[in-house]
């Protein structure tokens, strides 16, 4: 039977298609890991393998292997760190994305009384807009919208995600308030390309009457991250399609005002997600179970619904 360090060295490296020590074993050089992928072959009697001076590239043998190893050792690493934490409190690295924006905004509040409660637990946060994959990339736990849920992801939904339209004071009195969807073609528009592909994002919005719509604003500025599309409105650059997330405290300060309050889009939900196993980790089920309560608490809800 292979030796489980073997195998903990073969799983990375198969899923980012280079030498790569697994998240949790600190300190192994590519040099251990390229041994032990070696006698790991050797043991088995198969090339896992193609190598070119790049790039590894699995073979038919080896996509079998990675596709029932994989599961099985995140199964074993779940079991001991689950056996491990009936003989103490949550411990250990949390690996963590967020979206910039969200992040500063949400998770940042949430974490002083987490860690004031869980202090042997190390906190880990990775900001960034793309998508992660939670599990090839070593993360703990992702909160965000619209995540790919792939095999073995739970999500764990925290507040529904709604666009809405704004735009400062300044600019409605320089250039007229809209008063329906297509009077929106006469106005700047500064509008979300998305970064996934590229494009720009096609809102389509919605009144408590049913009725739809897109909003034809002009192509007048393309921003890839929410929380700069607040700003820009807030600068009087024209109308931004924006979440409420971001928009709420201007909103309510007066520095935004809502264009068609009547009318939202529907993007989804904010969640929470983690890898769904049989046994899941003290540090990453203390952490799920402090923002689901968070949320609650302070009616997270309310400030990013569209109303």
């Amino acid at each position: 039977m292979e030796s489980l360090v073997t195998i903990e060295s073969f799983v990375p490296t198969a899923q980012k298609g280079t030498i790569s020590p697994a998240p949790r074993t600190k300190g192994v050089t590519p040099a251990a890991v390229s041994k032990n992928v070696a006698a790991l072959e050797a043991g088995l009697g198969v090339r896992l393998f193609q190598r070119s001076t790049r790039r590894l590239t699995l073979t038919e043998p080896g996509e079998r292997f990675l596709s029932s190893a994989g599961a099985g050792l995140a199964s074993l690493q779940a079991a001991v760190d689950d056996l491990r934490s009936t003989r103490r409190e949550p411990s250990g690295r949390l690996r963590m994305s967020v979206p910039v924006g969200l992040g500063r905004e949400y998770v940042l509040p949430m974490l002083p009384a987490f860690m004031e409660r869980h202090p042997q637990v190390e906190v880990d946060v990775s900001f960034d807009n793309r998508q992660v994959d939670l599990v090839g990339e070593g993360f703990d736990v992702a909160i965000g919208g619209s995540l790919d849920l792939g095999a073995g992801i739970v999500a764990r939904v925290l507040a529904p995600a709604h666009v809405i339209a704004a735009a400062s004071p300044a600019y409605l009195e320089k250039h007229g308030t809209p008063r329906a969807p297509a009077e929106m073609a006469q106005h700047d528009g500064i509008l979300m390309r998305s970064i996934l592909s590229g494009r720009l994002r096609a809102f389509v919005f919605r009144n408590s009457a049913g009725e739809e719509a897109t909003l034809p604003l002009r192509r007048r500025l393309v921003l890839d991250d929410m929380e700069a599309i607040c700003t820009a409105a807030r600068l009087g650059l024209g109308i931004g399609t924006m979440a409420p997330a971001f928009a709420y405290k201007f909103l309510e300060s007066g520095e935004l005002v809502r264009v068609l309050p009547k009318w939202y889009a529907d993007t989804g939900s904010l969640s929470i997600y983690y890898a769904s196993q049989k046994l899941v980790p003290a540090k990453t089920r203390a952490f799920v179970d402090h923002v689901l309560a968070y949320c609650k608490r302070d009616r997270i809800a309310a400030r990013v619904r569209a109303g």
